[in-house]
């Protein structure tokens, strides 16, 4: 017989979304609302199943009587609260965030930005062709990782899953101030000298591609990236016995990419090394 755990219930809490009426569970976040109730909210920064850091400011949603725009992705859902996700401020807001991070970053591996810069009307040559960006290269320490600082916007999510909320390994850090704040490791080391066990995390979790696989980075290089392409598949490592669930990226019948679904009870989207990156043996064909 299969007994289902239901969990102590949460209470539901009533506010007002955009004029409607919104009810959810206590303890949601604004995104958790929204997302909810169809309503689009353009976030950069948030995902993986981290806690929020509410560092790119994308989500920014206007509160009744709040003195200044809040982020969506951190600010708890309270009774009798008035949100307004749509008003000139907050288009004005994210316009502005976007045109500041086109400016200064490599974007083009973001997905969803091409769409956000057209539905916000932001300009992203706004600041002229001498705005500030980062002179660093990719950097190949390894034939596993690439680090791209030029694409990195700083959300520290790889910092996160690298630290206490993921691998525990505290390999990567930020360090640096102002304009030369950026995620490295101890001293500035290669990979390979450093506390990194190449489990991987952070590559899942990067949004703009500052931290990609070095299979991604020579296919995206050589112009046979196709993303659209791409057959996943569903599987269990065979490495050992854990039973970590794995989604295999598939492209012209060769694995490209291995990740793992956030919502898995036994990796919760975690991997190590021989997961992640041990799958050429299944496709030698020689």
């Amino acid at each position: 017989m299969t007994v289902t755990v239901l969990g102590i219930p949460r209470r539901m809490l009533a506010f007002t979304l955009d004029g409607e009426e919104t009810r959810v569970p206590e303890g949601a976040t604004l995104l958790d609302a929204c997302r909810a109730a169809g309503t689009d909210v353009p976030v950069l920064c948030h995902g993986a199943a981290l806690a929020p850091r509410s560092t790119c400011r994308l989500c920014v949603v206007e509160v009744e009587g709040a003195p200044a725009l809040v982020p969506a992705c951190s600010r708890r859902a309270e009774p009798g609260m008035e949100v307004r996700t749509d008003t000139e401020r907050v288009r004005h807001s994210r316009r502005t965030v976007l045109e500041l991070l086109v400016s200064s970053v490599d974007l083009s591996m973001t997905p969803a930005i091409a769409g956000w810069i057209e539905e916000y009307g932001a300009e992203p040559d706004r600041f002229g062709p001498d705005a500030a960006r980062p002179a660093a290269e990719p950097r190949f320490d390894d034939d596993l990782m690439v680090r791209d600082p030029g694409k990195c916007i700083l959300c520290r999510r790889c910092v996160d899953v690298c630290g206490d909320q993921g691998q525990s390994t505290f390999a990567i850090a930020v360090s640096g101030r102002g304009s030369d704040t950026r995620v490295t490791v101890e001293h500035d080391a290669p990979l390979t000298d450093s506390a990194c066990v190449y489990c991987g995390n952070c590559l899942d979790v990067c949004p703009t591609g500052a931290l990609s696989s070095r299979s991604e980075f020579d296919g995206r290089a050589a112009g046979i990236w196709d993303e659209s392409a791409q057959v996943r598949t569903s599987t269990v490592c065979g490495h050992c016995g854990v039973g970590c669930g794995l989604t295999l990226h598939v492209q012209d019948n060769d694995i490209v990419r291995v990740t793992a679904p956030h919502d898995d009870p036994v990796t919760r989207g975690n991997l190590c090394i021989k997961g992640r990156f041990g799958y050429q043996h299944v496709q030698n064909r020689g």
